[in-house]
């Protein structure tokens, strides 16, 4: 088998869409031997943030010795950023093996009538693969949810992390935060405990509820005092235990992002559960990267490019654009996915930007670039749309050129996937 043909047939599973429940993934592992037993897990779920919450946690392990399995989704530009390994892709020869050796299992249970989504089996995968490798702990990120979520067949975790809740999914999560609380906090389980970012009253109250239903000790971010000295795109700079520490994830909400990562990393050292020194922390801190998230691509002009998709991710976005590029003009290249709530992220920015050049994203669920331009017409002086990424940032970066601006581009992971390899590249 070649890469290419395991990653067909990964993505020949995309079909049978998201459908939430553990009965299915459950059977697959038990013929797989059930891998997810031989492993120690942090847990992360939440609405935005938790793939930073999970960057800094690994990286932070990694810095401590720990041999550190990481699961995030989606990737940005390679399939294989979805399983690591001490903060490196798996290798391709990694990927192949195991779908050879586990995909007959799964095309035995379609053929009883059980069928295994994508998300299903690449999770499973990642279970497969963590404890082959014999990883110490593995940090674990929710796809969606979390009660039904295919990742939270494991144990009792060494901790299950919150991080920020907002509304996303609701077709699928419920449409009030505290519904949405709810679902997030199935992670929480007897026997562990819990961590959770700074959230809004519905949302906390639901999990302090939870937490001691459950008898499990709950930690908050805001237990962690980080005296801060320095904000920029380039990060931030902060005193914790009597250090100078740098961070190189910009924005204040990545802030609250590393706060709940070390509040989590506080709590299992003081508990005995890790190992980890001040000079691990500090290493961690400064060596973690979550691609995609107020990132700069370029200097001059300068080129942002950020995967906030949902009005809570906007809404940073937003505070992020005042405090960096505040009074600078700023042409936006944005696409998006037609089942995210467009209209309220449009109100959020809406006169922000001096020109919005929309572009299409090689999706089934993303809106027409033609459509998403109708939407933002009201929100910017000029608005175009384009046929593809690639037309869209030429024209984007020379108008930004030709104009002293900041090009900031947006909308979805998934369009940030497909451009951030073009833009490296023009830049290379």
């Amino acid at each position: 088998m070649t890469y290419s043909e395991a990653l067909e047939r990964i993505h020949s599973l995309l079909s049978f869409g998201s459908r939430p429940g553990l009965d299915r993934v459950r059977e697959l592992l038990r013929r797989m031997g059930n891998p997810q037993d031989k492993l120690q897990y942090i847990h992360v779920a939440g609405t935005n943030g938790k793939g930073s919450v999970c960057a800094v946690l690994s990286s932070v392990l990694v810095a401590a010795g720990y041999k550190t399995g990481l699961f995030i989704s989606p990737y940005i530009t390679d399939f294989r950023e979805r399983i690591q390994i001490n903060n490196q892709m798996i290798s391709e020869k990694a990927l192949i093996t195991a779908v050879e050796e586990t995909y007959p299992l799964l095309e035995q249970l379609q053929t009883e009538g059980i069928v295994i989504t994508e998300f299903e089996y690449v999770n499973a995968l990642e279970f497969y693969i963590h404890a082959q490798a014999g990883c110490d702990i593995v940090v674990l990120e929710v796809g969606m949810g979390g009660l039904l979520d295919s990742t939270n067949v494991i144990l009792p975790p060494l901790c299950a992390v919150i991080a920020t809740i907002g509304l996303d999914h609701t077709a699928i999560l419920g449409d009030t935060i505290a519904a949405i609380a709810e679902q997030k906090c199935g992670i929480l389980k007897e026997g562990s405990l819990a961590v959770t970012s700074a959230q809004c009253e519905e949302a906390i109250r639901v999990i302090r509820d939870t937490a001691a239903q459950r008898n499990i000790p709950l930690i908050e971010s805001g237990s962690v005092a980080l005296n801060i000295k320095e904000i920029s795109l380039g990060g931030s700079v902060f005193d914790y235990l009597g250090e100078e520490m740098r961070l190189r994830l910009a924005g204040d909400h990545q802030i609250e992002n590393a706060k709940t990562a070390l509040a989590a990393i506080a709590a299992l050292t003081e508990r005995g559960k890790l190992n980890i020194s001040r000079d691990n922390i500090k290493e961690g801190l400064k060596n973690a990267v979550n691609p995609a998230r107020l990132e700069t691509l370029h200097d001059d002009p300068l080129v942002v490019l950020d995967g906030a998709h949902n009005p809570n991710g906007i809404e940073a976005l937003k505070k992020a654009i005042d405090r960096f590029l505040g009074g600078r003009k700023i042409v936006c290249m944005m696409g998006m996915l037609a089942d995210k709530d467009i209209d309220s992220a449009l109100a959020l920015l809406d006169g922000v930007f001096d020109a919005i050049y929309t572009v299409p994203i090689d999706n089934p669920r993303a809106l027409s670039s033609k459509a998403l331009a109708e939407k933002c017409r009201t929100h910017a002086k000029e608005v175009q749309s384009f046929d593809s990424a690639e037309n869209g940032f030429d024209a984007a970066y020379a108008k930004a050129e030709s104009e002293n601006a900041a090009l900031l581009i947006c909308g979805s992971l998934y369009l940030a996937g497909a451009v951030r390899p073009y833009i490296i590249e023009k830049f290379s």
